[in-house]
């Protein structure tokens, strides 16, 4: 391959967007999956609050409360899995904590919605593990 005109070669365009791949990206979209669901699992409660089964449970909330907690913990999931898909160093450590947050509320709402309620909690259980398990320097953008 022989230097263009000024002897200089060119350097090829760099492919880094910003975004995240591997299993950063999966971690980024198990979490927005999960607040997008936790959300749609609220906004049901809080419509509707005889739509879930009621029963003698020690974690026992007004069925409208449990409605605004999933929703205000699905809306900081989907900023947290953005900020992980962006690459922002906050979101990884944010993501692990409010997956976790999510995995133990989705647990004390089993009683009340339980095949919903375990898929989140495996949802969040396997992003809190995808993103806690892989090192920052493995990852491709975390900044």
């Amino acid at each position: 391959m022989s230097a263009p005109p000024g002897g200089m070669r060119q350097r090829p365009a760099s492919t880094d967007t910003g975004w995240v791949t591997g299993p950063y990206l999966f971690g980024g979209l198990a979490l927005e999956l999960s607040g997008t669901l936790s959300i749609l699992m609220g906004a049901a409660g809080i419509a509707r609050s005889n739509i879930f089964a009621s029963s003698q449970y020690a974690y026992q909330f007004d069925l409208t409360a449990w409605g605004w907690i999933h929703v205000v913990i699905g809306i900081a999931l989907i900023a947290a899995g953005v900020g992980v898909l962006a690459g922002r160093s906050w979101g990884r450590g944010a993501g692990i904590a409010l997956g976790a947050v999510s995995l133990v509320t989705q647990f004390m709402f089993v009683p009340y919605y339980p095949l919903w309620a375990i898929t989140l909690m495996m949802l969040d259980l396997v992003a809190v593990w995808t993103l806690s398990r892989f090192s920052a320097s493995t990852s491709s953008g975390i900044r």
